[in-house]
């Protein structure tokens, strides 16, 4: 994590920190799930980790939300829940279907979507590319919206 954040300081690009948060959240709930289910969720890590669109229609601004399920497992054998979600909601648009992933071995699995979010100080939409690290190891989640190139 630190090392992404370095590389993206060191190559001048404007970044915004966005949160992660459990999925004890009312918008982790399965009815947000987006449909069609087959096109909102993807699998990696030979079925490890679960990645899916949430929609939960309100607010306008910010309905949706990227919900991972991944190791590290509990000692029930459930996989952690987190959601990626920005300035406190959610996005206020997401291309889930150009979601992409590669694995680093010193970052682990970087997955990046088109994301547009809410800029409340300025009443405007910002359009970035929404990266996600997921260490698998220690469930470290970190998530960032890129300036688009």
């Amino acid at each position: 994590m630190i090392r992404a954040a370095l590389l993206l300081l060191a190559a001048g690009l404007p970044a915004a920190a966005q949160e992660v948060q459990d999925c004890d959240d009312w918008a982790a709930g399965a009815q947000f799930l987006a449909e069609p289910w087959e096109e909102n969720t993807r699998t990696f890590a030979n079925g490890a980790v679960r990645v899916a669109l949430i929609d939960t229609g309100e607010p306008a601004a910010g309905g949706y939300r990227i919900l991972v399920l991944s190791p590290p497992y509990s000692q029930l054998g459930d996989r952690q829940c987190r959601m990626v979600g920005s300035g406190g909601m959610g996005f206020a648009g997401v291309d889930f279907a150009a979601l992409a992933a590669r694995y680093d071995p010193t970052v682990g699995l970087i997955l990046t979507l088109p994301a547009t979010r809410f800029n409340g100080g300025t009443g405007d939409f910002e359009d970035g590319i929404l990266r996600f690290t997921l260490n698998q190891a220690t469930g470290a989640i970190g998530a960032m919206l890129l300036q688009p190139e």
